[in-house]
């Protein structure tokens, strides 16, 4: 009976130590600051290659055309509307 008891006392010991753990883990993940870190990495990794360290140009050319794009109509609706 003492042996199953103190099996059970470790096996729980154990099990919150893993729970803790994992929350741990979580806390980190949503932390605000963690958050934006894997942002700015993914938005960096679209720019710029991750391997040679060069701008991907043909990215940065869609997103440079989408904003003169976007500009543009705004100017036309602009000149309609005046």
């Amino acid at each position: 009976m003492a042996k199953e008891l103190s099996s059970l006392e470790s096996e729980m010991e154990e099990t919150r130590e893993r729970l803790a753990s994992t929350i741990d883990q979580l806390v980190h993940r949503v932390n605000p600051k963690t958050i934006v870190g894997r942002e700015v990495t993914s938005v960096k990794a679209y720019f710029v290659d991750a391997q040679t360290g060069r701008p991907r140009t043909d990215n940065i050319l869609k997103v440079a055309g989408g904003v003169v794009g976007v500009v543009a109509t705004l100017a036309l609706i602009r000149k309609i509307v005046r």
